[in-house]
Parts: structure tokens; C-alpha cells; sequence
């Protein structure tokens, strides 16, 4: 579907995900409100187009409107929302989910993508003394895949991505 109803969109994320590299300073280096993980996708993306994302939709009930505010999109073009997840909370697995279900069900979005990181990198983490900061509560692809398959995301066509150890490189 991505691909042949999208393709300028699969071929930024193709492009994005081809010149990713996990950087060792990334790890070691704590960031502020945004990890560089996120930096660098959300960079990559906005260059090409991509937005962060706040749609604006209400409920009508005979004439009533209540506003029923989403969650921002971290990037979103034509139709396809990206989520990033690098290092948060695992609820916000289910955030996301929600957040896709309703909005592919409002017909403003096609396909959700998220982008996590491998359980595998946790092996990296715990090396470099940060692995207590990327614990077993905080968002990657095992946390995610069973609330997928419990349905979490319903009818939306959902697309993920899991960051592995063959990206990491030493940079310091």
C-alpha cells in the first residue's frame, strides 16, 4: 500500500531509514527535551516536506460540537503519519495506536509508521554504562508488537521499524 499509494513517502522514509546511523555519542550523551534519534528523523523528514502534525477534529451530537483533540503527529505528509518512539514511556505505544486508529478512521490518515528501536540494543546500552536509562518499561519493538497484535491500532494500516545493533557505530 505505502508504496504504491505513496511512493515520494516511502522513498523519504526508505531514504531516512538507508542514512540512519546510531551514534555512540547519541547514547552516551543525554540529550534535552528530544533524543538525537528523533533530531535526526524529524530533521530528515521536515526537510523534505514532512510536518509535525496537530489535526483538529470535534464530535457533533445534534448540533453539539465537542472538540476531541489528538495527539501532534510527529511527522506527516499526504495522508501518512510517523511516530517516533526512541526512548519514552511504553504507554505512548498506545498513544500512537489510538492516535492511528482514530484518525485512519476520520479518513485523514492512510498508514501509520512507527519507528522504535530493537530490543537487541539493549546489549549496547547496558556496555556503555546507559542501560538503566533504556529500561525494560521504556518504549521498543517487544513492547510494541503485542499491543499490535492485540489490535491496538484497529483498522489502520500500520507499518514499523526497529533500530538495530547493525547501526550503532563508535563516533567518540
Amino acid at each position: 500500500m505505502l508504496k504504491e499509494d505513496f511512493p515520494e513517502e516511502w522513498n523519504d522514509i526508505l531514504s531516512v531509514l538507508q542514512d540512519f546511523r546510531l551514534k555512540k555519542s547519541w547514547i552516551t550523551n543525554p540529550g534535552g527535551r528530544k533524543s538525537k534519534v528523533s533530531e535526526f528523523i524529524d530533521s530528515y523528514l521536515y526537510a523534505r516536506g514532512w510536518v509535525e502534525k496537530e489535526f483538529r477534529t470535534q464530535v457533533v451530537v445534534d448540533q453539539n460540537a465537542m472538540d476531541a483533540p489528538t495527539h501532534k503527529v510527529d511527522c506527516f505528509r499526504n495522508r501518512v503519519a510517523l511516530e517516533i518512539e526512541w526512548n519514552n514511556k511504553d504507554p505512548f505505544f498506545d498513544r500512537d495506536l489510538n492516535n492511528f486508529r482514530l484518525l485512519f478512521d476520520l479518513r485523514a490518515i492512510s498508514v501509520g509508521v512507527i519507528i522504535t528501536r530493537c530490543d537487541n540494543l539493549q546489549d549496547i546500552f547496558n556496555e556503555l554504562g546507559r542501560g538503566s536509562s533504556y529500561g525494560a518499561s521504556t518504549t521498543h519493538m517487544s513492547k510494541l508488537l503485542p499491543r499490535i497484535m492485540g489490535g491496538s491500532g484497529a483498522g489502520c494500516p500500520l507499518l514499523v521499524f526497529g533500530i538495530s545493533k547493525s547501526l550503532y557505530i563508535e563516533d567518540e
